[in-house]
């Protein structure tokens, strides 16, 4: 069955959007408003999804669905489309895309972070930024703040939880202090030297992970989305289907197993400053860790971000507006002219220093 997210007006018929400035439906059209039923099969709030059951394909029929969806040739995006959109362009990388009537397979989301900032707000953060930006084309700064709206777009990310528990062999580092008579300047110093006097140690640590976040997206560059952290993870939602009215939402080509092996990169670097901070001392050293992990759980969750894709002279320019705090990232464009004129005026003020400088050595 494919998921269809369009909400018909009780009024006159017309589709609802989702509003962030006042968190329920609205109609366009004539201007009637819905609450959103917090009841249904989503009640009961944001529960966790065991891991080793999704890994062996054994989590219950219900925390499956197929989204229409149709996939970039370009970034390999998969966005999900409406059944009366049959051609427009990517709102990852603006190329444009014809759509079919494949479908994605994939795990329910269990919940999202609803759009706080509407289209227009989020608009005014993206061309603040780049008017901050002085070596930005005005041409782009100007096509940004009068082109097309920005795109909704809900992105997936994973979850993960985990019990650890760790052993590790190490050694503890203290540092002491030696007399050394060093030459300097053909005269003999007296200095302190520092050395470390290092002794074997082993222990146990043990830490709960609860919901490390990584991104199910390969769409966006990472760098980009990491800079939109941190999200209010407090502020989750259990999933309902009309948050989503009036915006898109990807699918995530980030599988489970995969996501799991970042999140288990992430962990192990904090385990690592775990055992360090148990070793003590003034230096440390770590030989090896083994690390259990039980109670695995996850959650397939969406976040909002406003995103532009702009093609300007050729090349296409990507911006991302984080759709609860209004942070901005995106491609730092460059203006030609801008840098070969801050260049010359580097040079004109380097001139004129110089100039001053010769003249008051002459007249001494």
């Amino acid at each position: 069955m494919t998921a269809e997210h369009r909400f018909p007006c009780q009024s006159c018929g017309a589709d609802y959007r989702f509003d962030p400035d006042h968190g329920q439906l609205v109609c366009d059209h004539c201007g009637d408003t819905c609450a959103i039923d917090v009841g249904g099969p989503w009640q009961g709030g944001i529960r966790e999804l065991d891991f080793s059951a999704a890994i062996n394909a054994q989590l219950p029929a219900q925390e499956i669905e197929e989204t229409r969806v149709t996939t970039c040739t370009s970034c390999g995006a998969q966005v999900e489309f409406d059944e009366a959109t049959h051609a427009r362009e990517c709102p990852f990388c603006a190329s444009p895309v014809v759509t079919g009537t494949g479908t994605h397979r994939h795990i329910k989301p269990r919940a999202l972070l609803p759009f706080g900032l509407d289209e227009g707000t989020a608009r005014k953060a993206m061309t603040d930024w780049l008017g901050r930006l002085w070596f930005a084309p005005n041409g782009l700064r100007d096509y940004a703040r009068k082109g097309r709206a920005m795109e909704g777009i809900y992105v997936p990310y994973w979850t993960f939880d985990a019990d650890t528990k760790s052993a590790y062999r190490g050694e503890h580092g203290t540092v002491y202090y030696v007399n050394q008579s060093v030459q300097r300047d053909g005269k003999t110093h007296n200095v302190k030297v520092a050395k470390v006097r290092w002794r074997p140690v082993s222990g146990r640590v043990a830490r709960f992970f609860d919901d490390v976040l990584v991104l199910a997206s390969t769409s966006l560059p990472k760098r980009f989305t990491d800079a939109l952290e941190p999200w209010d993870l407090a502020a989750l939602e259990p999933y309902r289907p009309e948050y989503l009215a009036g915006f898109r939402a990807e699918g995530y080509t980030v599988e489970l197993e995969t996501g799991f092996g970042e999140a288990r990169t992430r962990m192990d670097r904090v385990i690592a400053r775990d055992v360090r901070f148990d070793i003590g001392g003034d230096r440390q050293r770590i030989h090896d860790i083994q690390t259990q992990v039980s109670n695995v759980t996850f959650k397939h969750i969406l976040l909002p971000v406003w995103l532009a894709a702009y093609k300007y002279r050729g090349k296409t320019y990507r911006f991302v507006v984080n759709g609860r705090t209004g942070q901005v990232q995106g491609e730092r464009p460059y203006s030609a002219w801008k840098i070969a004129f801050a260049v010359l005026i580097v040079a004109v003020i380097a001139a004129g220093v110089g100039y001053v400088v010769a003249l008051n050595q002459g007249g001494s």
